[in-house]
């Protein structure tokens, strides 16, 4: 999201919002160097996240440990840093970089990294295949101011496939939000719409930035400012025709990143923004 984030609106909704959710708690801050946290993954068996930044910054993974020391720096020498804004891994520990922040919808260069998990003990890395896409619902770069539905900031992998959620910038915006299904393998696709849903229409609540799925693939969480949107009794991938909750974290920060640590437990970070945010927390759901 970067600089669109509006820094004085955090610090009234800070100032009005009641006691933070119970459940909701700190767990340690990021490391100073990393300021733009725009996604995360999780490593049960080392207890470590990995996560990246955003347009502007380095063509780079980070191993964070649990006590928030940045372990190891990735540099991924044959990707570049357009716009990275998810992160996420298979069922393997293969991980994928979302290089598909598209904030004017003007993009033509989507795609997905693939970086093997045997090229996370290096510091320079390569990618093993890129995966480009499209939308084919989009017709015009941009689209008319009340149609900007192409940006995406939130993915996971799931059975040999990948699963979008758009981060919608349309005037008047209504918390519309597509679901888009592409699948895992190298090359150029057209990325297939499976459904769409409404969070609320205030943007600086329900507008989306990250999304998970828990590892028994029974419960999807996206991510706003101070929400977590989440599916569950869902059939297949028809995520969005299960039942749809809204938690409110009551703790409002720029909010980016989000992964399931186990079936009933997310982890979340934030950017740092005038002195506010920049940590990694933990939520029971």
């Amino acid at each position: 999201m970067k600089k669109s984030f509006l820094v004085a609106v955090s610090i009234v909704l800070l100032a009005c919002q009641q006691q933070t959710n119970s459940n909701f708690k700190t767990l340690y801050s990021l490391p100073k160097k990393l300021k733009e946290v725009s996604g995360i993954t999780y490593f049960p068996e080392t207890n470590m996240i990995y996560t990246l930044e955003d347009s502007g910054n380095k063509n780079a993974i980070y191993a964070i440990d649990s006590k928030g020391k940045l372990a190891k720096t990735i540099t991924i020498s044959n990707a570049t840093n357009v716009d990275w804004e998810d992160i996420t891994k298979d069922k393997s520990g293969n991980i994928y970089v979302g290089d598909f922040g598209n904030n004017d919808n003007e993009r033509k260069d989507l795609c997905i990294y693939k970086v093997a998990k045997n090229q996370l003990n290096k510091d320079l890395a390569s990618a093993e295949y890129k995966i480009s896409f499209s939308y084919p619902e989009q017709t015009e770069f941009p689209p008319k101011k009340k149609e900007l539905f192409y940006d995406v900031e939130g993915f996971f992998e799931q059975g040999g496939y990948f699963y979008l959620f758009t981060k919608n910038r349309s005037k008047g915006f209504d918390g519309t939000a597509f679901i888009y299904k592409i699948k895992n393998a190298k090359g150029t696709q057209k990325a297939v719409k499976i459904g769409e849903f409404k969070t609320c229409n205030n943007y600086n609540h329900c507008v989306l930035t990250s999304a998970t799925i828990s590892p028994d693939g029974k419960k999807v969480a996206l991510l706003s400012h101070d929400k977590i949107v989440l599916f569950k009794d869902f059939k297949g991938d028809l995520f969005h025709k299960g039942k749809q909750t809204e938690i409110n974290l009551n703790h409002f920060s720029q909010k980016e990143a989000v992964v399931f640590k186990d079936n009933n437990t997310l982890l979340i970070a934030d950017e740092k923004a005038d002195k506010i945010g920049g940590n990694v927390y933990e939520f029971k759901l």
